[in-house]
């Protein structure tokens, strides 16, 4: 277990500055100064530290070394599938299925590659900050998407990943450039503080292996199969 790179502002400063508050109340109750307000201090910035680690946390996962498997890139709850009539960043206009994921505060927040990918694009929107569960956010919120080709075996096919900020989340992190490669599973940002990430991918030629209401870990979870059509 390590804590993401994306957060070491966030998660660096709160070390900081919780080891001065705990060296405060380790005084406080040394020299009988408030020594219950020190013990309550201390437990309170030891909470709060923990929560940051715990957010911030990246956890080591093995990634399914079958190369027909698309995995989930994110943690969270699968809120929706949807085929749609094509995808505006997709290059031709065809049958694709989008699955949403629901990322609470208590989910690891780091975005990973669902397959071997090619990027071929990268599309900040501009947005509002709906609550990540509104029906309406993954069309309305803030969202940084990238996309490309996504390579089975010798089958290439369009894909892409959508980091969608929500009420609390406002600060997406997407430190990739267009003609990057992405082995499957590979880390490429994250979101801060809860959010919603979405994956798009051809309707067919894909068999989906979740339903609404699963949890899912990124890198780890099978969110589809390639069916070989």
């Amino acid at each position: 277990m390590t804590l993401t790179k994306y957060g070491i502002k966030e998660w660096g400063w709160a070390l900081v500055v919780g080891a001065l508050l705990l060296a405060g109340c380790g005084a406080m109750i040394k020299l009988q100064w408030h020594p219950v307000a020190g013990w309550v201090i201390g437990a309170v910035v030891l909470l709060v530290l923990a929560a940051f680690c715990g957010f911030f946390r990246n956890p080591s996962r093995k990634i399914p070394a079958d190369p027909e498997m698309v995995v989930s890139p994110a943690d969270g709850v699968v809120k929706d599938i949807e085929i749609l009539d094509g995808f505006e960043l997709f290059p031709e206009k065809i049958k694709v299925v989008r699955i949403g994921i629901f990322l609470s505060v208590f989910n690891v927040h780091v975005n990973r590659a669902p397959v071997d990918m090619a990027v071929d694009d990268i599309n900040y929107r501009e947005g509002e900050f709906l609550d990540a569960r509104h029906p309406e956010c993954g069309k309305r919120n803030e969202a940084m998407t990238i996309s490309g080709r996504g390579k089975i075996r010798d089958r290439i096919f369009p894909v892409a990943v959508r980091q969608i900020s929500g009420a609390i989340a406002r600060r997406i992190v997407c430190p990739v450039a267009v003609g990057a490669r992405l082995p499957k599973g590979y880390i490429y940002g994250m979101i801060k503080f809860g959010s919603r990430t979405e994956l798009y991918l051809p309707a067919d030629g894909f068999r989906i292996k979740v339903k609404i209401g699963d949890k899912v870990k990124g890198g780890v979870s099978i969110l589809a199969v390639a069916s070989g059509e």
